[in-house]
């Protein structure tokens, strides 16, 4: 099969030969569509983030296609079904071989750039609100990058669960489009002291969860803006890991539950399970169109750098997306 392979030395992306994925018996050999690209695919691409063990060195964490072949324990789905899925790695390539306990049926009016622009936003907002940061009705939500892929699917989360998305970004069209997805409050963070403006709008409560890509750079302010007994989930590291003082008494004080998560190093029986879970939640909101995935672009898979480049620039909102070509 053909892929989007690193060329080693420069880091730059090519379209080259590769091994054809074997599927076992419980699992789905899947012709790929349509692949999207994430923040671990960037740093993947600069060996700052190498796969889990055991997981395809090619890049790409989400991919929808055509079931191609169905291993033999498998009665759930045939060859010909249209599935998205999760995966540790793979989805810049023609094909890949997903568990079937991890596919996800595409609905019938989804294309293929929409579904494969579903399974890492999604399943990581749901994973962070629901699972971890236990969002109710009526909490306050602050959502940072929220025109980001995962940031898109927050607001749509949130507001279905009841609660009050609140949505920082960085430009006045990013945040029309978090206004348009339901965030009731939206922030400019290059503009205005995100903190002081969440205290306007919790009466000085602070917020119940925050969902934070961003990490040290935002700590001092996240440490204001979050209420006592506030879920702070820290998913990412966009303004930095390392942080030189940290505040430990009001971290105590307002009894702040700190989570470092990350969706890739679950393991596959969690993954299935969040899967499953999510699909309970959104699978009817998704054909009601209560909830949807947003994409930016999409880009043809030759032009993969390309898309890298302006992803890298902070330009997208939503996913940007790949169509993989199956005639080369």
């Amino acid at each position: 099969m053909k892929a989007v392979l690193v060329e080693e030395g420069t880091s730059q992306l090519y379209i080259g030969q590769a091994e054809d994925p074997v599927p076992g018996e419980e699992d789905l050999l899947v012709s790929v569509e349509a692949t999207a690209l994430n923040r671990a695919d960037l740093l993947q691409r600069r060996g700052k983030y190498p796969p889990p063990a055991g997981a395809s060195t090619i890049l790409g964490l989400e991919m929808a296609g055509i079931v191609e072949k169905v291993g033999s324990n498998v009665t759930r789905w045939k060859v010909g079904d249209r599935v998205c899925a999760l995966l540790p790695g793979g989805g810049y390539a023609q094909k890949v071989v997903i568990p079937a306990g991890m596919a996800i049926s595409i609905p019938d009016d989804f294309s293929f750039e929409q579904a494969s622009a579903i399974p890492e936003a999604f399943l990581t907002a749901y994973l962070n609100l629901v699972v971890l940061g236990r969002v109710s009705p009526g909490d306050y939500v602050l959502i940072h990058a929220a025109a980001s892929g995962v940031g898109t699917a927050a607001i749509q989360l949130v507001k279905e669960m009841g609660a009050i998305p609140i949505a920082t970004a960085g430009s006045k069209e990013k945040l029309q489009v978090c206004q348009r997805l339901g965030a009731e409050h939206v922030i400019d963070y290059k503009e205005e002291d995100f903190s002081q403006k969440v205290a306007e709008i919790s009466g000085g409560k602070g917020v119940q969860v925050i969902l934070d890509p961003v990490g040290a750079s935002y700590w001092e302010k996240n440490l204001q803006s979050i209420g006592v007994d506030g879920r702070w989930l820290v998913i990412g590291g966009m303004g930095g890991y390392q942080l030189e003082q940290v505040n430990l008494q009001l971290l105590m004080r307002k009894r702040i539950h700190l989570i470092g998560s990350t969706l890739r190093s679950r393991t596959e029986p969690n993954k299935m399970e969040l899967t499953q879970a999510f699909l309970s939640f959104a699978e009817e909101r998704f054909k009601s169109d209560k909830i949807v995935p947003v994409i930016d672009r999409v880009f043809p898979w030759a032009q993969a750098m390309e898309a890298h480049e302006y992803m890298e620039q902070n330009k997208n909102i939503g996913k940007v997306v790949l169509r993989i070509d199956q005639n080369l």
